[in-house]
This record gives C-alpha cells, sequence and structure tokens, in this order.
C-alpha cells in the first residue's frame, strides 16, 4: 500500500468518526461542558 492510499483511508475514518460524533449530538455536550469550565474558571458558577 502506498502512503496516499493510507491518509486516504485515515482521512476517510477520521470524517466518518466526525459525522457518527454529530449525529450522537456529542458537539452540544462538548460545548456545554466547556462553558461550565469556563464560568468555574472565572467563577461564576
Amino acid at each position: 500500500m502506498s502512503i496516499s492510499a493510507i491518509r486516504l483511508m485515515l482521512g476517510a475514518a477520521a470524517v466518518s468518526m466526525i459525522i457518527f460524533g454529530l449525529e450522537r449530538g456529542e458537539a452540544s455536550m462538548i460545548f456545554s461542558r466547556a462553558a461550565r469550565i469556563c464560568m468555574e474558571c472565572i467563577g461564576l458558577g
């Protein structure tokens, strides 16, 4: 297998995992956790 074929397969795997995570709603969960941690860091939480 050539290096470009490996890169293509890894890229396709990465895109499919991103789509899977978005379908499960993980992006909103990550952003809500990040906002909560940020608020705690500055003393508002």
